[in-house]
């Protein structure tokens, strides 16, 4: 599979179908997830401690689809551009439950070895997402 490939499979099979087991398949076990922090404000390292941050997101968005717009390839990484929609149902990454839906986009920059990915740089407007279910930060 190419790093294209495995980075597209990685948004549609994790995120888009919410089969969490993939990420065990996709993400190598010494994999660090830069610009992720897990529920314990701790750096995102290794599937484990993926899984505790995807977690807590499907927890608070359901509907989550997150569309690769657009790739780019140099050697073994890959960027890709990304929309995200989602709809807050679940209490805690952004405060009690709106029901409201929300929209915004991000860069994830991924380094694969032997078809996993094993570092990635991800860069998404959290900061968008929280206005839009009225969260204000000071």
């Amino acid at each position: 599979m190419s790093e294209q490939t495995i980075v597209h499979h990685w948004f549609e099979q994790v995120w888009n179908q919410g089969r969490e087991s993939a990420i065990d398949e996709i993400m190598a076990p010494d994999a660090h997830a830069h610009g992720l922090t897990h529920p314990s404000g701790t750096p995102v390292r290794g599937p484990a401690a993926f899984r505790d941050f995807y977690r807590q997101y499907q927890a608070a968005f359901s509907d989550i689809h997150i569309a690769v717009e657009d790739t780019v390839r140099e050697g073994d990484k890959i960027a890709a551009r990304c929309r995200v929609t989602a709809r807050h149902t679940g209490d805690g990454v952004a405060g009690p439950a709106t029901g409201k839906t929300v929209e915004f986009t991000g860069l994830c920059l991924a380094r694969v070895r032997d078809g996993q990915i094993v570092e990635a740089w991800n860069h998404f407007d959290f900061l968008n997402m929280f206005r839009q279910v009225g969260l204000t930060l000071r």
